[in-house]
């Protein structure tokens, strides 16, 4: 598995490098996940789980009940 050369910052966070955020980069058939004040952990999915994960998020669901 590749390492991601370019990390994109969520757009919820403030400006600057102090802010503590999410970021996300794709590497081949991956999403990756971190924090910014914990760059070395990483939560690792692929499309189709992430998706899932921001429709339940969009639409007000619980996570973990089924559709």
């Amino acid at each position: 598995m590749s390492t991601p050369d370019k990390w994109q910052k969520s757009s919820f966070s403030g400006s600057g490098d102090g802010n503590a955020c999410v970021e996300l980069a794709s590497t081949d058939a991956y999403i990756r996940l971190r924090e910014s004040d914990e760059p070395a952990t990483e939560l690792i999915t692929v499309p189709e789980t992430f998706a899932g994960l921001l429709r339940a998020l969009r639409a007000g669901k619980p996570l973990g009940q089924q559709p």
